[in-house]
C-alpha cells in the first residue's frame, strides 16, 4: 500500500474557460495545488514535472516522485499555452479510462479517452501516489467516474 504523499500539482489554466463550469474550481484552496492563469507574455517553469498529454508514453511507477503539471484549456488551445512553458516536463498519458463528464461540443471532437480535468488529475495521482478521494469531494460525477474506472480506487493501480 502506498502512503499518500503531499500534493504537488501545478495547473496552467486558460482564462477563456469558464470557472463556473470548471471541474478544478473546487481545488483552488487545496494545499499543494497551485493555479497559474495563462498569459502569452508570462513564462511558467514546469521542469522536472510530469505533463499530462494525450500523445505520450503511459504514466507508470517509474514516474513516482515528480510533481504533476496539467494544462487546463480547450484541446485546440493546448499548443498556444504550451509555448509559454519553460523546462522539460516529462510528457505522459493516462491509461485508457472512461470519463463520466457529459460532453457536448458542436464545434470540435474531443480526443478518444478525453477526461474532465479533475478526472485526469485524480487518475494521475492515483497511479503515482495512490487514491486521493478528497480531490473528488466536490465533483458532481465522482461516483460515476469511479464506477467506470474501479482500478483507481485501490492502491493496486
Amino acid at each position: 500500500m502506498l502512503a499518500a504523499m503531499r500534493l504537488d500539482v501545478l495547473i496552467l489554466r486558460d482564462p477563456r474557460e469558464s470557472t463556473r463550469k470548471c471541474s478544478l474550481t473546487p481545488l483552488r484552496q487545496t494545499p499543494g495545488v497551485r493555479f497559474v492563469s495563462y498569459d502569452p507574455d508570462r513564462r511558467i517553469d514546469a521542469g522536472g514535472r510530469i505533463l499530462l498529454h494525450p500523445e505520450a508514453e503511459v504514466l507508470g511507477p517509474a514516474d513516482r516522485g515528480a510533481g504533476l503539471f496539467l494544462v487546463d484549456c480547450a484541446w485546440r488551445r493546448l499548443p498556444a499555452l504550451l509555448r509559454t512553458v519553460d523546462g522539460e516536463p516529462q510528457r505522459r498519458s493516462l491509461p485508457a479510462l472512461e470519463t463520466a463528464y457529459p460532453r457536448k461540443s458542436h464545434l470540435f471532437e474531443d480526443p478518444h479517452g478525453g477526461l474532465a480535468s479533475i478526472e485526469a488529475i485524480y487518475a494521475a495521482l492515483a497511479i503515482l501516489d495512490g487514491p486521493h478521494p478528497e480531490l473528488l469531494e466536490s465533483y458532481r460525477w465522482a461516483v460515476e467516474f469511479l464506477e467506470k474506472n474501479p482500478g483507481l480506487t485501490s492502491d493496486s493501480v
